[in-house]
């Protein structure tokens, strides 16, 4: 099985577990907790800020003793968009399960900026649909670069329907080259409807001057999975049949999401 995928633990509590540490690299942290009814997970953010997203079920959130009552409405990720709660560096927070819960804890550093705890309702997350034909897929902006209320964190939801692609024609984002591309490492999560199906996803990097390259990965993508991008273009797949559902963490030394198109395969977007 390639490095670059994390399978989920069964049971509840924090099924997966992906840190600057476990992957290697220095900006993206990503959790997922599962909960029954009545269960209870919390954390301390220590310096890095937080995005809890609800991706499926409700629960009672508190950030540093102030309870935002109960969130969520969503039974399946593929069901509308989503709540979610920011917690600033600094603070405690707590999720109460009052139903079955999935919730996706999204972290990365924070630089110092006076950000709040807060609520992000679906009635205020952008919606747009990228791509035409089979490259069509729908993406919620959960914590886009234009929100001011975070240092380091992009989150973002994207469906790409069964027998789509998605992510493609393929970009990358690994190199500190403002204003032509960012360096921003990214996490996958991914979840299929019916969760029995399968996509795929390639994390590859340029050719070298001999014709290889140093990373060249083709994942098989099952429910739960997530994936690490740590450099490189990363397309995915979805089969016939099969919706899929990914949520993206990205974080880099800069809040800027500017990617570079695979010269070879930009025609693409002509």
């Amino acid at each position: 099985m390639s490095a670059l995928r994390v399978r989920p633990k069964p049971g509840s509590g924090k099924v997966t577990d992906v840190t600057p540490e476990s992957a290697g690299w220095t900006h993206v942290g990503f959790s997922l907790v599962r909960l029954k009814a009545g269960e209870r997970f919390g954390e301390a953010t220590g310096g890095r800020e937080t995005c809890l997203v609800l991706v499926s079920g409700k629960a009672r959130i508190v950030v540093d003793g102030v309870e935002f009552g109960e969130l969520g409405e969503r039974m399946s990720p593929f069901a509308g968009k989503p709540w979610s709660v920011f917690a600033p560096a600094g603070a405690s927070w707590a999720a109460v399960a009052t139903t079955d819960l999935e919730l996706a804890v999204c972290t990365a550093p924070a630089l110092g900026g006076k950000h709040t705890a807060r609520v992000i309702a679906p009635d205020g997350l952008g919606q747009e649909i990228r791509g035409k034909g089979t490259n069509t897929r729908y993406v919620t902006n959960i914590l886009p670069e234009s929100d001011p209320g975070a240092d380091s964190l992009l989150v973002v939801e994207v469906i790409t329907p069964g027998g789509h692609t998605s992510s493609y024609p393929p970009h990358k984002h690994d190199v500190d080259d403002l204003p032509r591309e960012s360096l921003l490492e990214e996490t996958y999560y991914h979840r299929l409807n019916p969760p029995q199906g399968f996509a795929f996803q390639r994390v590859y990097t340029d050719r070298r001057a001999d014709g290889t390259r140093e990373l060249d990965e083709g994942i098989v993508v099952e429910d739960g999975d997530v994936v690490q991008v740590p450099k490189g273009y990363h397309p995915c797949a979805a089969t016939h049949g099969y919706d899929l559902y990914y949520l993206n963490v990205m974080a880099g030394p800069k809040r800027v999401w500017k990617f570079h198109n695979a010269p070879e395969h930009e025609w693409l977007l002509k």
